[in-house]
């Protein structure tokens, strides 16, 4: 249990023994600080309640604190302000510095599968990849500190018009292939294709596609073979899925995004039977297309019927999406499945919850949540685009900031420079991308957000870079903080107390920007106390190591903090 929580506790204790019955008791840290560390505020709910007044109340509770609270006053109409007895906070501090969960407060354990990443087979990854990719991710690092078992699933788009467009391609540059003579009666083969072809066909494919009607018809008709299983595109398509897979995992490597399923549409088909009796007592005929109607009494907007099979009978992205669903529940049984999707998808997930709800697909008490986030915007305020207007490649986006930074680590040999910049700039795109509240719209600047100052990526890792070197020169395997000597050191130490509500925060309103807040402030501090302390220098042995307890623990508190980012540390920079 968490300091703040432990306190929090005590604090209801000392409420209900004055004879309040009071459900929840919160410490907040206080903007006085001159008044004390932290303030209570449940007096004048309690004075309403009871018909009493607010500061005979709060005189009532102060009056039977213990020795834990220092310089207790009460201010305005019976605000009750506290500052920590040192010896609790340091008794606290001291036993976290290796154990960053004595820090935390673990969560009801549940099973959370995430949805994220959502990447198209046989395409190249775009700038609209990156915020599922690093949101989701995060997101779920950050349920698994806080005590759940979590299944990520990069639930890949592998079935719609690529596989026409590819299949078109290979046929066109190899048209000598068995799959295309009518005539050959042997085992079709595994098709062999590479990652490059795959980047050079689509692109050409979809070009020639857009020009020549025939060609795009073509597409329709293969596209169509390959939704229903036909042999030999089906197979074909599932090989070049594979093999696309590769590529797309490299990308989702670098940026440290790792899925423990790479499943897909393809994945859900052996499903969609299963998936269409349950849904079969539930649906109606409109127009020749089997729908559920989802809508309420109580809906403000209209929600249309969900289409699950189309009017010639073929299935659609929603058909699939609940045989998705059905496999999800059937074989992990979660508790919770979120889907970080743009909020463009945002009606499409309402009326696909609500069908698996009334169909009784998962049971009431599983939550279908989708978390939308915001638009990532170029400096010009529109969504982020290359200089030509077309669609900002991810390798290029992550090329272009590798670049910039580069261009700043003169004093490193070119192996050390690489693999330093590497660690740089999946810090820089992910500190950027999830810094901005989840749902606002945020300017993606490149000269901003690489620079070494302010609330940035390599801001944060310069720091801890800075910290890692004064502990590695001071070698010092004892540690222990005696005592607080500065007013900043005090402050550290009750940011650190303040970590298990700002992870339960980020956790309830799913949003990274609060670790990244709390990365910059903490990072903020320790630069103050550099400013104002030589811990290397330091000839007084208990303040040395004190000094160094402190390094510590920042130290582990910040690692722990960027590794729910998915940011990995250079050694130097």
């Amino acid at each position: 249990m968490s300091f703040l929580k432990e306190t929090e506790k005590y604090i209801h204790d000392v409420i209900a023994e004055c004879g309040y019955d009071i459900e929840n008791v919160s410490l907040e840290s206080s903007s006085r600080r001159d008044l004390g560390e932290f303030q209570i505020n449940v007096c004048m709910s309690l004075a309403k309640r009871y018909g009493k007044n607010p500061r005979e109340i709060a005189d009532q509770i102060v009056s039977k604190f213990d020795d834990r609270f220092l310089n207790v006053n009460i201010a305005g109409p019976g605000f009750i302000n506290v500052t920590i007895n040192e010896k609790y906070l340091l008794d606290r501090i001291n036993s976290s510095i290796d154990n960053f969960d004595n820090l935390i407060d673990k969560l009801e354990k549940k099973t959370i599968m995430v949805d994220y990443g959502g990447a198209n087979a046989a395409k190249a990854l775009h700038v609209g990849h990156m915020r599922p990719a690093n949101i989701g991710e995060s997101l779920k690092r950050l349920a698994e500190t806080l005590g759940m078992k979590t299944i990520g699933d990069v639930h890949l788009g592998d079935i719609g018009r690529q596989s026409g467009m590819l299949i078109t391609e290979i046929k066109k540059r190899k048209p000598d292939l068995c799959y295309f003579d009518l005539n050959y009666k042997g085992k079709y083969p595994k098709l062999e294709i590479t990652e490059e072809e795959l980047g050079e066909y689509y692109p050409a494919a979809s070009n020639d596609a857009k020009e020549n009607p025939e060609r795009m018809e073509e597409v329709r008709k293969i596209t169509a073979l390959v939704d229903k299983e036909v042999e030999p595109y089906f197979s074909m398509w599932k090989d070049i899925v594979e093999v696309s897979k590769k590529s797309i995992k490299k990308s989702y490597d670098y940026l440290n995004c790792n899925f423990d399923l790479w499943e897909g549409e393809l994945s859900s088909l052996k499903y969609v039977p299963d998936t269409l009796k349950v849904l079969e007592p539930y649906m109606y005929e409109s127009e020749g297309a089997k729908v559920i109607d989802v809508k309420k009494d109580d809906d403000k907007l209209e929600v249309p019927p969900l289409i699950v099979i189309k009017n010639d009978g073929a299935t659609i992205y929603a058909t699939r999406d609940l045989a998705t669903i059905y496999a999800r529940v059937k074989l992990y049984n979660p508790d919770e499945i979120w889907y970080v999707v743009d909020a463009r998808q945002s009606l499409y997930f309402e009326q696909v919850f609500r069908a698996a709800y009334k169909s009784h697909l998962v049971r009431d008490d599983v939550k279908l949540s989708h978390y939308w986030f915001g638009t990532m915007n170029g400096s010009d305020g529109k969504p982020f685009k290359t200089r030509d207007g077309g669609v900002a490649s991810l390798n290029g986006l992550i090329n272009d900031v590798k670049t910039k930074l580069i261009s700043k680590l003169d004093k490193y040999d070119e192996s050390e420079k690489d693999k330093i910049a590497d660690i740089l700039t999946v810090a820089t795109i992910k500190f950027a991308d999830l810094l901005p509240y989840r749902t606002t719209d945020f300017i993606f600047d490149i000269d901003k957000i690489t620079s070494f100052e302010g609330k940035t990526g390599p801001y944060v890792l310069y720091t801890m870079v800075r910290i890692k070197s004064i502990l590695n020169k001071a070698n010092m395997n004892k540690y222990s903080i005696h005592s607080v000597y500065s007013e900043t050191e005090k402050s550290i130490y009750i940011k650190l107390l303040e970590i298990s509500k700002m992870l339960n925060k980020a956790y309830n309103e799913k949003t990274l920007s609060y670790v990244c807040e709390y990365l910059f402030d903490l990072c903020s501090l320790f630069n103050k106390f550099y400013g104002e302390r030589s811990v290397l220098n330091e000839t007084d042995e208990l303040k040395k190591e004190s000094y160094i307890g402190l390094l510590n623990i920042m130290y582990n508190v910040g690692y722990k903090l960027l590794n729910i980012l998915a940011i990995g540390v250079p050694e130097k920079m």
